[in-house]
């Protein structure tokens, strides 16, 4: 009986681990961004909303790098190397694992 009560904890501590790990935190994404031509080499897929209201994250494009220091606001670069994280943009709302909108306020820029 006390091994399988051990068993069954065991069981239930692993699948807590795995939900938790399998949850993408979307306000943390932030810094320099690389937009990938496939889904399977990017991190996170991303579907580029039309209203701010829907969207998951409201993204503002810095123009320095060194702006990019927190949630939503995002330097775009050229060379993969130099990104913290890569997306790849789907025209899909079901297959992004959250969605953006652009937004041209900084003060705006976050979790929505």
């Amino acid at each position: 009986m006390k091994i399988a009560i051990q068993y069954i904890t065991v069981l239930v501590m692993m699948m807590m681990l795995m939900s938790a790990s399998s949850s993408n935190n979307y306000c943390d994404v932030y810094g320099t961004v690389y937009v990938e031509s496939s889904a399977k080499r990017a991190d996170y897929k991303v579907y580029v909303d039309d209203s701010e209201a829907f969207a998951d994250l409201l993204v503002f494009k810095e123009d320095n790098k060194l702006f990019a220091d927190q949630e939503g606001k995002w330097y775009f670069v050229k060379e993969k190397a130099f990104a913290d994280f890569t997306i790849y943009i789907t025209s899909q709302r079901n297959e992004a694992d959250f969605s953006i909108f652009y937004t041209e306020s900084e003060s705006f820029a976050g979790c929505n």
